[in-house]
């Protein structure tokens, strides 16, 4: 069993961390094709930590082109067992102004292709519990660390999760505020749902970056406009995960890692050979 690690799944930039050493790329092959990128290890306040740039170094990869079962295999294949997303998205609301922070609690999913966001299948199934998607425990970290950096930061909020590239229309960017939604964006979701499954405790810094385009006294969205918040955003997001890697605990025992004691369905006699090989990362607890 691999020591526990912190996962952080974001910009290429993100482990330029003061404290952050011992880095060495780890490139690593999945039974669900390549991760993003190679993964940068290292130690940062006393704990094994890994940096994982979703869209690849240089941004190459679309938000639809994301291998995220290959990204989060690659993670629990190292030991990590607590993930922070560090993500851009687009405010719903007024009162969540450009270069705000949200920590979603709560996701809704617009998203096609939902077979490439589950482990499962092909004869092993499991439902896992996602009424709270969110770990509590890691949104309460992040909150905290915000606080101490003195980050504008709103604890709490629904990520609807849309498939990209391109921006919404002003149509749909109103549709989703009639819902009450509060953040877009165009990635986080999946990553939410393996973690899960995969028994990692996930939450998001949801670093905002626009008004999407339902706001008629700003500009519309544009990838100039996002980008330059982008990079004002990157400092904070070094600053927060900073604080927050220490308050992290050491043991995996919260709910998150434990929850495929109550999702798996199929009978383990049942299990095909090739299917539980391919999950042996995931199911490393379930079966030792």
């Amino acid at each position: 069993m691999k020591t526990p690690a912190i996962g952080i799944i974001g910009g290429s930039g993100l482990y330029e961390i003061e404290g952050f050493s011992d880095m060495q790329e780890i490139a690593i092959a999945t039974p669900f094709g390549d991760p993003s990128d190679v993964i940068v290890g290292g130690t940062l306040h006393g704990r094994q930590v890994y940096f994982l740039p979703r869209h690849g170094r240089g941004h190459r990869i679309a938000p639809h082109e994301i291998n995220h079962r290959a990204n989060i295999w690659a993670l629990r294949s190292l030991g990590v067992r607590w993930i922070i997303c560090v993500t851009a998205v687009g405010s719903l609301q007024e009162k969540y102004r450009p270069r705000d922070i949200v920590l979603p609690d709560q996701y809704f999913d617009r998203t096609s292709r939902r077979e490439f966001h589950t482990f499962f299948g092909s004869g092993i199934i499991a439902h896992v519990g996602f009424g709270d998607p969110v770990s509590g425990g890691m949104r309460k970290i992040l909150a905290d660390s915000c606080a101490a950096a003195g980050r504008t930061c709103h604890d709490g909020g629904t990520y609807v999760n849309m498939d990209g590239p391109a921006f919404s229309t002003r149509a749909e960017s109103n549709a989703n505020r009639q819902l009450g939604f509060d953040v877009i964006g165009m990635t986080n979701l999946p990553e939410a749902k393996l973690a899960r499954e995969a028994e990692i405790a996930l939450a998001t810094l949801a670093m905002i970056t626009d008004y999407d385009c339902w706001k008629h006294d700003e500009e519309p969205v544009s990838a100039d406009s996002v980008i330059a918040h982008l990079h004002a955003n990157v400092a904070a997001a070094k600053e927060i995960l900073s604080l927050a890697i220490p308050k992290i605990p050491a043991n995996p025992d919260w709910p998150e890692h434990t929850c495929l004691d109550s999702a798996l369905i199929t009978p383990r006699e049942h299990w095909p050979a090739e299917t539980l090989k391919k999950l042996g990362v995931i199911l490393e607890r379930i079966v030792q």
